[in-house]
């Protein structure tokens, strides 16, 4: 069971339940994945639906390897994603919402 709380979320691949998370480590490598790209950019890709399938495959594999899986992108290429391309780009919504969101008790 994956913690929103922690930043987490849960993508089913190939019929398994895995959690998903953008770690600092994940997101440096997402950051390698996307070149030239900011973070912030991808950000706004997303908020304004601009994403493209590269930035939704990136996010996807950033956040399975922040959960712990040990996987590549040629592997998730072949894999099934529960839900097709539109639960992919959802869920690699919800990691990026998760990974910048700052609880209102933060100090």
């Amino acid at each position: 069971m994956v913690n929103p709380w922690a930043g987490e979320v849960s993508l089913v691949v190939d019929g398994v339940e895995y959690p998903c998370k953008l770690t600092l480590g994940a997101l440096a490598e997402l950051e390698d994945a996307l070149e030239s790209d900011s973070l912030m950019a991808l950000v706004q890709r997303f908020e304004t639906q601009a994403f493209s399938s590269r930035d939704v495959m990136a996010l996807v594999v950033a956040g399975l390897r922040g959960g712990g899986w040990q996987g590549s992108k040629s592997d998730l290429l072949q894999a099934d994603i529960a839900g097709g391309p539109m639960m992919a780009a959802r869920k690699a919504a919800q990691m990026l919402a998760r990974a910048f969101h700052v609880p209102q008790d933060a100090g």
